[in-house]
């Protein structure tokens, strides 16, 4: 991927684990709408595909959604790697 504006999706250990990532970062904000210049992460089963979830194209329960925005590429890599090293840490 280059510049800006992709898409990154990666399964966390657990729902608990994805829900409680999403939480911890600080440059990536929690949204819903993925098509702005910020830089926004969702937990796409309990948020846009909640309608989804008895059914057969349910998204996994561990899903993390990144939509990579404007903002510097270091920066945001150390977001994510903040909020992943905690995680790993209470394992």
């Amino acid at each position: 991927m280059r510049d800006f504006g992709g898409m990154v999706s990666f399964l966390a250990e657990s729902e608990e684990e994805a829900v409680a990532l999403v939480a911890r970062t600080k440059i990536f904000q929690l949204a819903e709408s993925l098509g702005g210049v910020e830089s926004l992460i969702e937990h796409p089963y309990r948020m846009t595909h909640g309608s989804t979830v008895e059914g057969p194209t349910a998204p996994p329960r561990n899903l993390v959604r990144l939509s990579v925005g404007i903002e510097s590429a270091d920066d945001l890599i150390a977001d994510l790697e903040a909020a992943l090293v905690r995680s790993t840490a209470r394992a």
